[in-house]
């Protein structure tokens, strides 16, 4: 597929004037008559029994409409859905629990009230007997044969194993000139988007049964949820997702929150919304990474690895609703390099805590830090350069498509391309230099240059688009993705409007309303373009087909004859000769039209991927640490992403941005810490630290390009890509600034007091 003038073209968001003016529309703000508002009684113990839950006070607050218990709910739904809920659903829950709860913050209790502020204050009447039980909190006390059961029904706390064995691993390590090894955490995190989750549902009275809106990533998956929940025809059950302010993989799939809300609407027959507040998003809505790790090398003299061990811990929390994203940080955990032996196996343990689930990158950034980490230990221990023991390990670019041995097939890549351009850029051979002179001088601010060549998967099952063209020649699309700020609504206009002819601002894109648009996926796993964008240059296809024949009637030349220049689609070599696309759709929806051509000017189209794709890059980031302190000052910071064709340079370079501040965050500043009892420590934005403007420097970006051969566009995915690559290049970087004083590794979050301290110790 061949683009030119818009696609690649630096033009502004089509979203952003509603937003930045406000009038953007968001489930929180909407209101509809009739409605009350909902609040939750939650659980302030991690782990206890219920033994009963007195209602009567909450009932007889003035302005309450309704206090539900879970029992009283049992039969209105189903338990909530969960990848393996165990056997006869030992392992799940239902939306508003009964009997036991397994997290601070689980759902005991809802009321309804015809304010918000009412709402709230009656949670604070009901009053629960508890049981309070032990909980196990730490993944490796969870490990223990004689800790407590998050489930009892289980022998361990162990919820899933995933395990890979490939090549001569074993003879590797033996013969091994070196064997480096890392014991290397991946903390737990929250997603901490602009907005909370929200829903608001709806009875709807034609279809017996619900519109519901909500802050989510993909409508269609809440709607097939939803409807197998509440036992509801799936197509009596419409599920809108409005604009919504962040998402980062935490807002997938359905929560409790929208299953009650919504079994509750259809019982008291009307609207009934829910706002999370941000102390409940810090305990409810899931959270992100959790893992621990021990990995070694087996490492020739010349720096080559010949085989790799990784022995991981993943944290699932009480109730995830899929066990398998830690696979993926096994399946990426060779990284960019060609490594023939692997030894991989990986645990997911259950504990009294939130549920974790996928957060930007979802298993791939883990897998990144561990072996990216490894590189720089090599490199220390062999006394090289990190730059050339990336060189000696990489994987060639005639390899591609390859599959490495730890089971992933990558399609594309030309990683030492990305590292040249990164050490161009950054000025690496200087930046040495200046390092060595503040260690001579004695510096009070020591110099740290962190590296970081990095490969993702991307992207994953189908996606659908609608294009049509109205009679008077604009153009609406319905894509089955649900962008909530990657700008989708720019790059397909720019995408239509370059196949079609059309002109730019007479393209809309709708999506996220599943009465509108065709079934889809949403927008997670950096699969927006690759997927979507695939289906919707497919659909556009369809139509300029189409419109190619009616404008050859209307200029009485052959169908092959024609071509679209400048705008018009004109008979080749008469430029004299054209119709625009208005012209053509005009025609399409009269009367005069061959026989063989049906009326209309519009087209569906199902795209499905055959394989993941792989962007990839190489990060350079520069640090000052201070001795006497510990503080982390980020100098300087070099992205080199290679995500296929760029279709929109403005978007890119904002998601590349945006995930710099997150993966620079978790290795800087964020934790979701729990004490022994399961309470949260950093349950609100006064303890939980996220990134200011002031933590970042400027960021200098660079590309590469290698399409992807996967897709009709060659695009790789960019949603994540910076994520992956931060993390590890920031915290290589304080390491190589402490380096000359002993220091090896140090735990993130690398706060000043945890870099202080590993620097005095040594």
């Amino acid at each position: 597929m061949a683009f030119s003038a818009r696609v690649g073209a630096r033009v502004k968001r089509k979203e952003d004037p509603r937003l930045i003016t406000g009038a953007g529309q968001y489930t929180g703000n909407l209101s509809l008559p009739g409605m009350a508002y909902v609040a939750f009684v939650r659980s302030p113990y991690a782990h206890a029994n219920i033994n009963s839950v007195d209602v009567s006070a909450a009932r007889a607050r003035a302005g309450v409409i309704a206090v539900i218990t879970g029992a009283e709910l049992t039969t209105a739904y189903t338990p909530m859905p969960m990848e393996d809920a165990g056997k006869d659903g030992a392992h799940t829950h239902y939306a508003i629990s009964i009997e036991r709860v397994r997290y601070a913050g689980e759902i005991v209790a809802v009321v309804i009230a015809d304010s918000a502020a009412v709402a709230a204050d009656a949670v604070n009447d009901v009053v629960v007997e508890w049981e309070p039980l032990t909980p196990v909190v730490e993944m490796r006390a969870a490990l223990d044969s004689n800790s407590p059961r998050v489930f009892p029904d289980m022998e361990n706390n162990i919820g899933h194993t995933w395990t890979r064995k490939r090549g001569e691993v074993d003879e590797a390590f033996a013969s091994a000139a070196r064997v480096v090894s890392l014991s290397l955490n991946s903390q737990r995190l929250a997603g901490v988007a602009m907005e909370t989750r929200a829903v608001l549902a709806a009875p709807d009275p034609f279809t017996n049964g619900l519109t519901v809106w909500t802050s989510t990533q993909a409508a269609h998956g809440v709607r097939t949820e939803l409807a197998k929940l509440l036992k509801l025809p799936e197509n009596s059950v419409r599920v809108i997702a409005p604009d919504v302010g962040g998402g980062f993989g935490v807002k997938i799939g359905l929560y409790a929150e929208d299953a009650a809300v919504a079994a509750l609407a259809l019982r008291l027959k009307r609207p009934l919304r829910w706002v999370e507040s941000r102390t409940e998003s810090m305990l409810a809505t899931t959270h992100g990474r959790g893992q621990l790790a021990e990995i070694s090398a087996a490492v020739q003299a010349d720096g080559k690895v010949t085989g790799l061990r990784l022995r991981v811990l993943g944290d699932l929390g009480a109730y995830p609703r899929t066990t398998s994203i830690i696979d993926l940080t096994g399946l990426m955990s060779v990284g960019v390099y060609n490594i023939p032996a692997v030894d991989i196996d990986i645990k997911g343990v259950f504990t009294n805590t939130t549920p974790v689930a996928a957060y930007r990158g979802a298993g791939r950034p883990e897998a990144a830090y561990y072996i990216e980490r490894l590189m720089d230990a090599i490199a220390a221990e062999l006394q090289i350069d990190p730059v050339e023991v990336r060189r000696r390990n990489f994987i060639p670019p005639d390899a591609f498509p390859l599959k490495t041995a730890s089971g992933f097939k990558y399609d594309s890549g030309e990683y030492e391309k990305a590292l040249d351009k990164a050490l161009h850029i950054s000025a690496y051979p200087a930046l040495r230099e200046e390092q060595q002179k503040r260690l001579k001088e004695n510096s009070n601010w020591l110099l740290g240059i962190g590296l970081a060549t990095y490969v993702e998967m991307c992207a994953f099952g189908y996606d659908s688009a609608i294009v049509r063209a109205e009679p008077s020649g604009t153009v609406t699309v319905l894509t089955g993705i649900s962008p909530h700020g990657q700008g989708q609504h720019t790059t397909f206009a720019q995408m239509v409007a370059e196949q079609l002819g059309v002109d730019f601002d007479k393209v809309i894109v709708k999506h996220g309303d599943t009465a509108l648009t065709p079934m889809g996926q949403g927008t997670m796993g950096s699969r927006g373009l690759v997927v979507g964008g695939s289906a919707l240059v497919r659909a556009t296809d369809k139509v300029k087909a189409k419109a190619i024949q009616i404008a050859a009637h209307i200029l009485e030349a052959a169908a092959e004859d024609i071509e679209l220049k400048d705008a018009l689609y004109q008979v080749k070599g008469a430029p004299s000769k054209g119709v625009t696309f208005a012209q053509i759709a005009e025609r399409a929806y009269g009367d005069d039209l061959p026989a063989e051509l049906d009326t209309g000017l519009e087209a569906t189209d199902f795209f499905r991927l055959p394989d993941s794709t792989c962007p990839f890059g190489a990060h350079v980031a520069v640090v000052e640490v201070e001795r006497e302190t510990g503080e982390v000052r980020l100098l300087n910071y070099f992205a080199v992403d290679d995500c296929g064709p760029r279709f929109s340079p403005v978007l890119v370079d904002g998601q590349v941005h945006g995930g710099l501040a997150q993966g620079i965050g978790q290795a800087l500043l964020e934790e979701m810490a729990y004490d022994a009892g399961g309470q949260a420590l950093s349950g609100s934005l006064i303890e939980y630290a996220v990134p200011r403007a002031s933590t970042f420097s400027h960021f200098t970006t660079a590309e590469t390009v290698t399409p992807s051969p996967t897709n009709p566009l060659g695009a790789k995915g960019i949603g994540e890509a910076a994520t992956i690559g931060s993390t590890p290049a920031i915290v290589n970087a304080v390491v190589d600034a402490l380096r000359p004083f002993g220091v090896t590794n140090i735990d993130m979050p690398l706060k000043p007091e945890r870099v202080w301290r590993a620097l005095n110790q040594k």
